[in-house]
């Protein structure tokens, strides 16, 4: 039985909880947000007690692991405390926004050899995770190109979008590590095309909503992740694979797979699921599963804080990319 803190009880902070709470190798037994009534709501829901300091989780020898769901500006600071307590680490991504800070961190906690996960949860999907799996059989022979879409139903709140980082260090960070995933070798050059198109607030806060990056390894396979702020049909998932032999489509998701025909219509489906939080609500939960599996086994997490750094890279890439338009070469050392 792995006993969980949670810090951070927000949106995303509330599913984890119910994920850890309905695990059957896991408790949850204190939750702790600086909103002191949204950590009594998440707490009393399941039983668990409110903390009122980070130090009180830290303390506790009861708390074997720390799920990190609060703000990014504060993942730095409660990963290397969390460490330094000796507690597992599910922290939820990006580490942060910037690679300097990333980098210090890691020098600081990397001799207590501390177990951190980074919450790609995407990689825990089942159709992306068993596309992974084809490509590596070589099913269809070696891969060619990648093209991943990922768009949003609708912009996030100005104050969100304030503190985030920029559509390609909160939005395409996911589709950097996806693309890590999935390609056999790391990228070495990255170009970006990206604009304010559907919103002026936008704009006026220097941030982007529509973005094209295009990616190549040594070998010369290409990448394509295509990002939109404003689907209006719904959050639209997809990832392509051409291969030597054919391509692999991981496709949306619906709530049902009914089709319907009528004289106005020849067909007539479900729309996708709204967001994140439904589209990879299998997803998180699977994460959580590889989490509590790697810890109870004394081994490596499936999603090293290594991988978290290198797709921060990839972003800091694209936006350098961005300002100088010409390709910019990768370099992870």
């Amino acid at each position: 039985m792995v006993r969980f803190a949670l810090f951070g009880a927000g949106r995303i902070g509330r599913m984890h909880a119910d994920n850890i709470a309905a695990h059957p190798q896991a408790r949850l037994v204190a939750v702790y947000d600086v909103v002191r009534p949204a950590a009594e709501t998440v707490a009393g829901k399941h039983g668990a007690r409110v903390a009122t300091t980070v130090e009180e989780i830290l303390e506790d020898g009861e708390v074997d692991a720390v799920l990190i769901a609060s703000s990014t500006d504060t993942h730095i600071d409660l990963i290397t405390r969390a460490a330094k307590a000796e507690k597992a680490i599910l922290c939820e991504k990006p580490i942060d926004l910037d690679r300097e800070r990333v980098d210090a961190c890691w020098a600081e906690i990397a001799p207590l050899e501390p177990f951190v996960q980074i919450g790609f949860n995407r990689r825990f999907d089942p159709s992306f995770a068993r596309l992974r799996e084809s490509l590596r059989e070589g099913e269809l022979g070696g891969l060619r190109q990648l093209l991943i879409t990922s768009r949003d139903p609708e912009l996030p709140s100005r104050a969100y979008m304030e503190v985030a980082g920029g559509l390609l260090r909160d939005m395409t960070i996911h589709d950097f590590d996806m693309a890590r995933f999935l390609l056999p070798e790391e990228p070495v050059e990255v170009s970006c095309f990206a604009a304010a198109l559907i919103d002026p607030v936008v704009a006026e806060l220097g941030d982007h909503d529509t973005a094209m990056v295009l990616l190549r390894t040594e070998s010369g396979i290409q990448v394509c992740i295509n990002n939109y702020r404003r689907a209006v049909y719904g959050y639209d998932q997809r990832i392509e694979a051409v291969c030597e032999r054919g391509a692999i489509l991981a496709d949306n998701m619906r709530p049902t797979t009914l089709e319907r025909w009528t004289a106005a219509h020849t067909e007539a489906r479900d729309p996708f699921l709204h967001f994140f939080i439904e589209r990879y609500r299998e997803a998180y939960v699977r994460e959580l599963d590889a989490f509590i599996e790697a810890l109870e086994e004394k081994r490596e997490p499936p999603v090293t804080f290594e991988d978290g750094r290198r797709a921060l890279i990839l972003a800091d890439a694209a936006y350098e990319s961005l300002r100088s338009g010409r390709t910019v070469s990768v370099e992870f050392d």
